[in-house]
């Protein structure tokens, strides 16, 4: 009996210790301590046209800053803001008081060196002038009539005549008021429906990227629901002295609907130049902040904190122009509990 007792303790000795052996390569498959479990995504390349996003205010191609040739007081101005005109309309006069009579006096100036011309030639043919005040008392007779011409082309200017169809959208004097010359007292804008553009300044960098021609869609306040076609019409080539942009000119295809000067506008443009971008996951990127980011990549069983620019974010991808070359894997799950040189483990 007692030697049954001792064989069977001796088994369940064997067996603690053989079961004791077969759960030890689990415990070696856990963490180290402080070790943080992650897992990888491939980082992957693509080819994508970066689109531009910019706004500005509607506004018509055809637009005319109205003034008036020569200054003087205000007389009448016949139209209204919002009024239509149609053009060779008359918009607005001066007082004519003395334009007129500046014509007047360069008119009378003009006969009295006619008949001081005529008089010489009589002279000179009666050998009483000589040829030197012949030719003093013409050119005298040619300043003249040159006088009238500017005087009668000032008071044929002190009127604004619109020079095409279109909409008062902007009255910047009143009758009374002393007009300088050249000082804009209408604005009138095109209402044709084709002549509806968005303008729009963008940094020399996207500048390079635009051509005429390419596409751009444009978003409206008044329409939220909408979406308009444009398309690039005009490229500055040189940079505005105030805020150094670009200025794009995009023109608007209404598509029925009504617009007017002044309608708020975000536009995307699209560039036709495409570049090449890598491409990682989303949950890759810590600390974004603009255009610049961190990601973590393994090096030898340790976090690696890898500084990246960030194209655009494109959904659940992030396409990155610098920072990744050569990185094959970046860290995804588990990248928020990193620091640089933390150990981790990689899991599937």
């Amino acid at each position: 009996m007692k030697t049954t007792i001792q064989i069977a303790l001796l088994a369940l000795v064997l067996l603690s210790t053989s079961c004791g052996k077969e759960e030890a390569p689990k415990e070696s498959a856990l963490p180290e301590e402080g070790t943080i479990p992650v897992q990888l995504a491939t980082v992957e390349t693509a080819v994508r046209t970066e689109p531009v996003y910019v706004s500005g205010t509607v506004a018509s191609e055809e637009e005319a800053r109205l003034s008036f040739k020569i200054g003087g007081i205000v007389s009448r101005i016949y139209v209204k803001e919002g009024q239509p005109v149609r053009k060779g309309q008359l918009l607005a006069v001066l007082d004519l008081t003395e334009i007129n009579a500046q014509v007047s006096q360069a008119q009378y100036a003009t006969e009295k060196a006619e008949r001081d011309m005529k008089r010489v030639q009589n002279m000179l043919r009666d050998t009483a002038a000589t040829l030197e005040q012949m030719q003093n008392a013409t050119t005298g007779h040619d300043l003249a009539q040159q006088n009238l011409k500017i005087a009668k082309f000032n008071q044929a200017y002190a009127q604004i005549t619109s020079p095409i169809d279109g909409t008062v959208t902007r009255k910047l004097m009143n009758e009374g008021e002393l007009a300088s010359a050249g000082a804009p007292a209408l604005l009138v804008s095109s209402n044709r429906s084709k002549d509806w553009v968005v303008r729009v300044g963008v940094s020399d960098k996207d500048w390079a990227r635009l051509r005429v021609g390419d596409r751009a869609t444009v978003h409206l306040d008044a329409y939220p629901d909408d979406a308009f076609k444009g398309t690039v019409t005009k490229l500055a080539q040189a940079a505005d002295p105030m805020n150094k942009l670009y200025e794009i000119e995009v023109r608007i295809d209404p598509a029925g609907k009504r617009f007017a000067t002044g309608l708020f506008a975000k536009v995307e443009l699209i560039p036709s130049q495409s570049r090449s971008y890598t491409v990682v996951p989303v949950e890759a990127l810590v600390e974004g902040n603009g255009r610049e980011g961190f990601v973590y990549v393994n090096e030898s069983g340790k976090a690696k904190r890898v500084p990246v620019t960030i194209g655009y974010l494109d959904g659940d991808k992030v396409l990155v122009t610098n920072g990744l070359d050569g990185v094959k894997e970046v860290v995804t799950a588990g990248s928020a509990f990193l620091t640089a040189n933390s150990s981790i483990v990689i899991k599937n």
